[in-house]
């Protein structure tokens, strides 16, 4: 689709804003999802007069991880890039990935033992403040610089997270990052030994089970980060930029580093944010206005809570992100999208395979069937239920980006 929409994209001076509230979408408690419970008048006024529908991140009943969920809304097809975490995870915090390099997402997590058997009691280590996070991640890499020859990069994250890059002294063949997660996706269970699924990824995994190893030994008596899990193993892709795919100078207004990693590999401009709050995110669109005209804005917050299980928290950030509405309208945008990236329903404490609600703000919509922003009314709207991957494209066409396709 990509190769159609470049032969029909003309250029003109309108801005879009591009909300993504992460997870956003839920499922009914007491009769109404988080969204339904929130209130929302900015974003119901939005829906009124806007175009609305839900969208399906990757296909009918497939639950995404953020990252692939994240490649449907910016329009790459996560059925034909399959991304792994670990990339995103590193360019988001600032790492250059070289062919040798194998990067990876950390999951510090809390582990009882049974014998010499860890079992995870909790996958994220109880969300630890950053500021441990650093200094655990410290002492680890103080003690560990390479295994087997191959050299080892730990980068602290937020809270939990972090990103390993293991460099190996040749380029990694194909194939050779193709290892399964060590999360076991649930408390209660063991964590799951590296394992390649082919001959030549088994070999990067053996290098890795050995790092597993060796921080198992120099973080076991801490109190919460304990283990450490490992996600999304992957080497740097290539894909095409927003600017050749769809002639936007885009930006990434982002506070997490996967997120400023996705955004990095399509070829955003990832710009700083003073804090981690909506209202230094709503300042720096501000700031940078007048320099792009694609702006990819994140919230995580709502994300978060739904897999911690919080519904009222959820519906608070919600609410948050709606009394900013009227400072980004202020701005007077010409396409304003209002969205999630997945479900993760507070009930599920997990992401989930729900269509997502979703508002298009323009002046060519028909704006009729939603009488606010939520689940029930989005089901009745104009643009129906679609795949996340041809967002781009009524994003494009409602900015008049786009000219008549064929004779």
């Amino acid at each position: 689709m990509q190769e159609v929409i470049k032969k029909l994209l003309q250029k003109n001076d309108t801005k879009i804003v591009f909300c993504v509230l992460d997870g956003v979408g839920g499922l009914p408690q007491n009769g109404k999802t988080e969204l339904e419970t929130a209130n929302t008048p900015n974003m119901d006024a939005l829906a009124q007069s806007g175009a609305c529908g839900q969208h399906l991140p990757v296909a009918y009943g497939i639950t995404p991880g953020s990252g692939a969920a994240h490649l449907g809304l910016f329009g790459y097809d996560p059925l034909e890039y399959e991304i792994g975490r670990g990339v995103l995870e590193a360019l988001g915090l600032g790492l250059h990935l070289t062919p040798n390099d194998l990067a990876i997402r950390g999951n510090f997590a809390t582990v009882k033992y049974e014998g010499d058997t860890p079992i995870v009691t909790d996958r994220r280590a109880g969300r630890i403040p950053t500021e441990e996070n650093i200094r655990i991640v410290s002492k680890i890499t103080e003690q560990i610089k390479e295994i087997d020859g191959v050299k080892v990069n730990m980068t602290s994250g937020m809270e939990h997270r972090s990103a390993i890059i293991f460099t190996f002294p040749e380029p990694i063949v194909e194939g050779g990052d193709a290892i399964y997660d060590t999360d076991p996706q649930a408390e209660g269970k063991s964590p799951i030994r590296p394992t390649g699924d082919n001959p030549q990824a088994q070999k990067v995994a053996d290098v890795v089970a050995k790092f597993i190893d060796k921080v198992s030994e120099i973080i076991r008596d801490e109190e919460a980060a304990n283990y450490l899990l490992m996600r999304g193993f992957a080497v740097h892709p290539n894909l095409a930029s927003y600017s050749e795919a769809y002639g936007l100078n885009a930006a990434c207004i982002a506070t997490y580093p996967m997120y400023r990693g996705v955004a990095k590999l399509v070829g955003m401009e990832v710009l700083e944010v003073e804090d981690y709050s909506i209202k230094a995110e709503i300042d720096t669109l501000k700031r940078d206005f007048d320099k792009h005209d694609f702006f990819y804005f994140h919230v995580k917050k709502t994300d978060s809570y739904g897999e911690d299980g919080n519904f009222d928290a959820k519906v608070g950030v919600i609410e948050e992100f709606d009394s900013f509405v009227p400072d980004i309208l202020e701005l007077e945008p010409d396409v304003i999208v209002v969205t999630g990236d997945h479900s993760t329903p507070a009930s599920m404490k997990a992401h989930s395979w729900h269509p997502v609600p979703i508002l298009i703000n323009a002046k060519n919509v028909r704006a009729v069937g939603a009488q606010g922003f939520g689940e029930a009314d989005c089901l009745k709207g104009e643009l129906g239920t679609f795949r996340a991957v041809d967002l781009m494209t009524l994003v494009l066409a409602h900015a008049d980006r786009l000219q008549k396709y064929g004779a």
